[in-house]
């Protein structure tokens, strides 16, 4: 069966990576936003089909450990070079979502970078305004209802933490020790990001739910201003994850532009 999913964990110099692989045909190389992986949602399943997907999960995930090493976002980016290099893997179609789209930016600027083609999902990574403006919703600093509102444009779809069992809850703490990890300090961005964008050479899809409110539509327009030809396409009645609310519209998306 084609989708079956087929797992691995490569050792990167110490940084030992789990990847999920699933589907025949060019490589789509999936990048999980804060929420952590997504290669089981049927978003993945439908791209499955005409791609094969390799989803790692970043460090500090899923209940993966975080290398001691490691204090952030460059660490992350020098590990995926190195997984990079390991599994041989050129010419793929990035899809980077949030945190992972932030992670796909900082891999796209770099010279020979990897990517035929990347689609940045409501990803972070800039900061438009100056340093008393919230660009990026104050994630950390509120309450879980209250966050929901903000990324969710149907809250029915939302997960709910009081279905969860005591095992997934440790994993979702897990998940936001090592988002804090990766975007604490400065607050997910690197100010130096703007300044390279312009670097991206692969034609470039910014994809955006209409409805996100934890960085609005309006970042999300500015941030593909400043990368070279980029398009930036609005998923309505989508938030901060329209792969979950709309995977329909996400993967049409997605598939235009990879034809």
């Amino acid at each position: 069966m084609a989708n079956k999913d087929r797992t691995e964990t490569v050792d990167l110099h110490g940084v030992e990576l789990k990847i999920t692989r699933k589907g025949e045909g060019p490589p789509l190389l999936l990048l999980h936003g804060g929420g952590g992986p997504m290669e089981a949602l049927p978003f993945a399943d439908a791209l499955a089909e005409r791609f094969e997907i390799v989803a790692p999960v970043h460090p500090g995930f899923a209940g993966t450990p975080i290398p001691k090493h490691y204090d952030g976002m460059p660490d992350l980016v020098f590990t995926y070079l190195d997984l990079l290099d390991a599994l041989g893997l050129r010419d793929a179609l990035a899809v980077g979502v949030s945190l992972g789209g932030w992670l796909a930016a900082e891999l796209a600027v770099l010279p020979g970078a990897p990517f035929s083609k990347l689609v940045l999902v409501d990803a972070v990574g800039v900061k438009h305004g100056g340093p008393t403006d919230r660009d990026i919703a104050d994630i950390f600093g509120m309450p879980g209802p209250a966050l929901a509102r903000l990324m969710w444009h149907d809250l029915a779809k939302a997960p709910d933490p009081t279905a969860q069992d005591e095992k997934a809850l440790e994993t979702m703490a897990g998940n936001r020790i090592a988002l804090a990890l990766y975007g604490w300090e400065p607050y997910l961005h690197n100010p130096k990001l703007p300044h390279r964008l312009h670097r991206i050479t692969a034609p470039t899809l910014v994809l955006w739910g209409e409805s996100d409110r934890v960085v609005t539509p309006d970042y999300g327009r500015k941030y593909a201003a400043l990368i070279p030809g980029a398009k930036f396409v609005a998923i309505p009645e989508a938030g901060h994850s329209p792969q979950a609310e709309q995977p329909e519209a996400f993967v049409k998306a997605v598939l235009d532009f990879a034809a």
